[in-house]
């Protein structure tokens, strides 16, 4: 059986997600073709960067910025359409409807009336699509992960200065194991790191 197992003592985000699993063999090629499929616009790029004296990739997706606030069904009709492997679809679906259970919950809505802002955006799509088609592709059959470092204070987001982790986030890591340890910044999320 293969297993994934993500160490994320410095938080985690769907573009840091995606990279990792390239530089751990998804071939980045297959990955952009998948994403394509999507028909977001966007392009897609990699590059290598050095961090603290550790180089590694950094994916990167490229788009021109819509004020478009998706829907669950609308999210799920594009990753059905797309020409993922039907794992990947479903993986990325159940991410999509994780999310919008948390936002449903946050926000005190039906799942189906959550407008997915930050999450709905273009680049957050391709990141947690992505995460899921690098995952097949890898032939990963289970994931493991650390505790995750959620970082602290605070953050602006579609809604205002939000609490780290955000209440999304915060529903989303209920019982699992996570701290907040380093600057006073959100260093778990589900869209990319930008």
């Amino acid at each position: 059986m293969k297993i994934a197992h993500f160490d994320a003592f410095s938080g985690i985000a769907g573009d840091m997600t995606v990279a990792a699993l390239i530089d751990a063999g998804a071939p980045a090629g297959t990955l952009f073709a998948g994403l394509d499929s999507l028909a977001t616009g966007a392009h897609f790029s990699v590059e290598r960067v050095t961090r603290h004296g550790i180089s590694g990739t950094k994916f990167n997706v490229e788009f021109e910025h819509q004020h478009t606030h998706r829907h669950l069904p609308h999210i799920v009709k594009m990753i059905e359409a797309s020409a993922l492997p039907e794992g990947a679809k479903a993986n990325a679906i159940r991410v999509f409807e994780a999310l919008g259970a948390a936002e449903a919950q946050v926000h005190g809505l039906p799942v189906e009336k959550v407008h997915f802002h930050e999450v709905g955006a273009v680049d957050s799509i391709c990141d947690i699509a992505g995460a899921c088609y690098a995952l097949d592709l890898l032939g990963v059959e289970q994931v493991h992960c650390s505790p995750i470092n959620t970082g602290s204070g605070t953050v602006e987001a579609h809604h205002g200065v939000m609490p780290v982790p955000t209440p999304a986030t915060a529903l989303l890591l209920k019982d699992k194991p996570a701290f907040a340890r380093g600057p006073e910044t959100e260093l778990t999320r589900p869209r990319a790191r930008r």
